[in-house]
């Protein structure tokens, strides 16, 4: 059998200690709230206008269902080392939370007359706690079930992923949680997959690795947004357009749509501008204040790499209509002298991320093609955005093509020329798999 594969026995072992860990921790923070002479409620003004609505009760009850089953749908140990390290993460963590700063919920629960509905609301007041509050593990856990979820092929993902919506929102329908404690449980799940991500060094998962940075950041946002504006004054709402912004842009890294900004072109058309304008302003001051190859850097006679240029590098690279420019910056646009003086290719792709190999090797041997063909005052100049990760990953393989090294050596050659270029091991070993 595969070492990576799975037997029954490992599944229900993950399951029984994941179990037993949530029981303990879940049941003693609560019997400590229990016995505090108070405790406290967080609620926001806008928490009242919440509706209960009795139908929640359904996929509220079923976390418990798909706790006990999740282990079962893992195909690989790497996945349910995965899975039960994050689950035990956001159990221990928000167990700590519980007993650091307890909270209740505040709310009267209504009277439910279906005699159905009303045996399981009455079965939740026995198993559940009005303590644990934030971060609601419910939410927590509807995050990680997904990652296990979303690998499903049929029909049947589309309706896991409503079931699960459902459930995050039957924390606040059912009376059961607070708005806090969504947020807080989506915070605690992005945390989760941040320290904990799935296969760490396999070069094709960053793309979701990166993404979940996104997610989390805009989480807090909305959260920061939301407390603001509680607490201070409306104004601070405008802290959600950069939590929108932070959640689209994670969408885009899980799609590896690297045109999401640029199109073919190398523009970022206007209404782009005004929607993505934070993440814009963001990126635009990395480059300002912490790029460090200002200036293009020979790695080989007339073949350069470097960050996105500004004017006066444009001016002392002197660029005239041989100048290969091949731009992989998917953040920002180019100068309108390189797009006008220069031949300019504009291949973005995205920061830290996984890309088309395909695509990769046709744009490599093209760089190579237009190399072995440079005119006298000929020269190509490849960039990213900062110059540190995507340039040198696309100056390795040209230099590999065009000397014939090995890998290792033409790794070395980029490093010799550039000290800044990042070249992480997981990279190096994606690497070897591409054959030009």
């Amino acid at each position: 059998m595969d070492e990576n594969q799975l037997d029954l026995k490992t599944k229900i072992t993950a399951a029984i200690i994941c179990s037993l860990v949530f029981m303990v921790v879940y049941n003693f923070s609560a019997w400590y709230a229990s016995n505090l002479s108070y405790v406290p409620s967080f609620v926001f003004s806008f928490d009242k206008y919440l509706p209960f609505i009795s139908l929640s009760i359904l996929p509220y009850l079923t976390s418990g269902l798909f706790f006990c089953t999740i282990f079962f749908f893992c195909k690989t140990k790497d996945e349910l080392n995965t899975l039960k390290k994050r689950l035990l993460f956001a159990i221990l963590i928000a167990g700590i939370i519980f007993l650091l700063f307890p909270l209740k919920h505040s709310y009267t629960r209504p009277e439910v007359a279906n005699p159905i509905l009303k045996f399981l609301f009455h079965f939740l007041k026995t198993v559940d706690s009005p303590y644990n509050q934030s971060p609601s593990l419910h939410v927590a856990f509807a995050f990680i079930f997904w990652t296990i979820f979303r690998n499903f092929k049929s029909t049947w993902r589309s309706f896991i992923a409503l079931w699960l919506i459902l459930l995050g929102l039957a924390t606040l329908t059912t009376f059961q949680h607070h708005v806090i404690d969504l947020f807080a449980g989506s915070i605690l799940a992005h945390l989760s997959f941040i320290i904990f991500p799935i296969q760490r060094n396999n070069f094709q998962f960053r793309n979701f690795h990166v993404a979940n940075f996104y997610f989390l950041a805009g989480w807090i946002f909305a959260l920061l947004a939301l407390l603001l504006n509680e607490f201070y004054n409306p104004t601070w709402l405008l802290l959600l357009w950069i939590s929108l912004v932070f959640f689209l842009v994670g969408y885009h890294y899980q799609k590896d749509d690297v045109h999401f900004l640029k199109d073919k072109k190398g523009t970022i058309p206007f209404y782009k501008k005004i929607i993505y304008l934070p993440y814009l302003i963001l990126y635009w001051s990395f480059w300002k204040f912490l790029r460090k190859n200002k200036m293009p850097i020979a790695v080989l006679p007339k073949l350069y790499i470097s960050s996105l240029l500004d004017e006066k590098a444009i001016q002392d690279f002197e660029i005239n209509a041989h100048t290969y420019i091949y731009d992989f910056s998917a953040e920002l646009e180019e100068s309108r002298s390189i797009k006008e003086n220069s031949k300019y290719f504009c291949v973005p792709l995205l920061d830290i991320s996984s890309f088309d190999v395909e695509q990769i090797k046709k744009i490599v041997l093209e760089i190579t093609k237009n190399y072995k063909e440079l005119t006298p005052d000929g020269k190509i100049l490849i960039h990213c955005t900062m110059g540190f990760t995507r340039s040198s990953i696309i100056a390795i393989l040209v230099v590999k093509k065009i000397l014939s090294l090995p890998l290792h050596e033409a790794i070395k050659t980029i490093k010799n020329s550039n000290k800044n270029a990042v070249i992480h091991t997981y990279l190096q070993d994606f690497l070897t798999t591409i054959d030009i």
